[in-house]
């Protein structure tokens, strides 16, 4: 390392939202001069190369038989878990929640002897850790580090905001301490002993009831001031607001002829790699939009081979999401943050259809903050879906005031402050408070 090319290592959750984030940043670094490389899980293998990044490579578990997908491991798991998506944000603590934490805390603890030899290969001035479980090899590395947080901002908790994963509105608190006190009481064992464990390899227990370090250097969330929370007191000074953190690495992509030729306005709907499995969904919303007279790109994902399209539509398994989003009207989504917080930096409303996790959280907040409509993902009706798009199609002052958060979150890029920090933090080898 010099002063002018420190190596920055990232580290991101096996899973596209926060690889993509991390690669928006990483991009910029590389740019100044930065050795960038990715530790990323096996199934990513060449996916980070592609954009022009060093990889090192771990696994979560075993190596399976048969070749993999990039993100392999949370698509079968989400696909064996799926039913329990039908069911409230209650009911999905015990079904979808807790195995999910436990599934990430196994992964953690198999890979930590290989991360551990991979910080020592590659001695990092800077480690950038997206993950929502702690990888005790990370602080153990000796190097300064550096957590984002690419999910909603509830993560971060606060007794006067609901609580993570409950889709909670802000403004009625009668279902907070319910929720809360069954949270507790499913992961208080498993969070009890994942801390011994961090403790054992790295020295730090975990703060109940969390899975996941704050780290003592610099922290940073992706989250747009008009969708973010008021707090009861402010996060300490190492933690960064970053707005949006928008990749500049997509594919271009042009209109087919045909769709620009089409009536009616322009709709995207994407349901990430995960919601867009469920077929039965997909099919429902396709045969929906299929009978207005608007245009729509389908983000076809993984199964898209079983995903039949409209005469008006056009889509694929893979689509470069952040050259869509500025051609679009209105934007489907299922509430990952990642697209969201892309929408935000677009100027999209927003029709929301969550699944699981933080989706929950951000479909509140995008309707709380006006911002868009939130939907029951398999309990609406045909009246509800059509009135609710057009609204979104329509309402002049929401696409006015989309129209000004883009300019200001464009004029602002996430990416370039992430960047600075992270140098700084490389530089200074301290605390970036500022």
């Amino acid at each position: 390392m010099t002063a002018e090319n420190p190596v920055v290592v990232f580290f991101p959750e096996g899973a596209f939202g926060p690889t993509n984030n991390c690669v928006g940043i990483g991009n910029v670094l590389r740019e100044r001069g930065a050795r960038v490389v990715f530790v990323v899980e096996e199934s990513f293998k060449g996916t980070l190369e592609a954009n022009g990044f060093e990889e090192a490579l771990m696994r979560l578990k075993p190596a399976p038989k048969v070749p993999e997908e990039p993100g392999q491991f949370w698509k079968d798991f989400v696909l064996e878990t799926a039913p329990i998506f039908r069911e409230s944000t209650f009911t999905q603590l015990e079904g979808f929640i807790k195995p999910v934490w436990k599934e990430l805390i196994d992964g953690a603890k198999y890979a930590n002897p290989r991360l551990t030899e991979i910080f020592e290969e590659l001695k990092p001035d800077v480690i950038v850790e997206d993950n929502v479980v702690a990888f005790p090899a990370v602080p153990a590395s000796r190097a300064p580090w550096a957590r984002i947080v690419s999910c909603n901002p509830l993560e971060l908790r606060d007794p006067e905001l609901p609580p993570p994963f409950s889709g909670l509105a802000t403004q009625d608190r009668s279902g907070w301490v319910p929720f809360r006190t069954r949270y507790r009481e499913l992961h208080r064992d498993l969070q009890h002993d994942f801390s011994t464990y961090c403790r054992e390899e790295c020295g730090l227990p975990l703060p109940e009831p969390e899975f996941m370090l704050e780290s003592p250097y610099l922290n940073m969330y992706v989250y747009p001031r008009e969708l973010d929370y008021e707090r009861s007191a402010p996060l300490p000074p190492r933690w960064h607001r970053l707005e949006s953190c928008v990749r500049t690495t997509d594919e271009p992509f042009e209109l087919p002829e045909a769709m620009r030729a089409g009536a009616g306005k322009l709709i995207y709907l994407s349901l990430g790699s995960l919601g867009s499995a469920d077929i039965e969904l997909m099919q429902r919303l396709i045969a929906l939009l299929g009978r207005t007279q608007h245009r729509v790109i389908v983000s076809k994902g993984p199964q898209h081979g079983s995903i039949a399209l409209g005469d008006n539509m056009y889509g694929a398994e893979f689509l470069p999401q952040t050259n869509i989003l500025p051609l679009v009207d209105v934007v489907i989504t299922h509430g990952g943050n990642n697209t969201v917080t892309e929408s935000m930096h677009f100027g999209k409303p927003m029709l929301v259809l969550p699944l699981f996790w933080d989706q929950h959280d951000n479909a509140q907040r995008v309707q709380e903050s006006h911002l868009g409509v939130h939907l029951p993902t398999y309990h609406f009706s045909e009246l509800e879906f059509y009135t609710a798009l057009d609204m979104l199609l329509s309402d002049t002052s929401m696409h006015e005031r989309m129209g000004v958060i883009a300019a200001r979150l464009q004029a602002e890029p996430g990416t370039h402050k992430a960047a600075d920090l992270v140098w700084r933090l490389a530089q200074e080898k301290r605390p970036v408070t500022e």
